[in-house]
């Protein structure tokens, strides 16, 4: 969802507080997302799933093109997991989106 969509769904389930409050507190909370994963945290959200980072090591990757040999340096990824609940919901509607294995 775009985060700009999510602020709309968001201000319709809160009518009493406005768009721009929204939008402020929706940064706020990605802020602090962000800041926890940069410092090397773990973030769960129940139902939802978590987040954490891994350090992916140094390796030499094969241009497909020319077929040279490229040193790609190590780096930090996010890796999410979902939770249960999110893995079940989306099973359930892998048939209404045409989702096959």
């Amino acid at each position: 969802m775009i985060k700009s969509e999510l602020v709309n769904v968001l201000n319709d389930k809160l009518p009493e507080l406005q768009k721009k409050e929204v939008e402020l507190a929706l940064n706020v909370i990605l802020g602090q997302l962000e800041n926890a994963l940069v410092s090397g945290e773990r973030i769960e959200i129940r139902g939802f799933g978590s987040f954490n980072c891994r350090q992916r090591p140094a390796r030499v990757a094969r241009n497909p093109k020319s077929g040279e040999a490229v040193n790609l340096p190590a780096k930090v990824t996010i890796h999410f997991k979902p939770g249960k609940e999110m893995r079940d919901r989306v099973n359930a509607a892998s048939d209404k989106f045409g989702i096959t294995e």
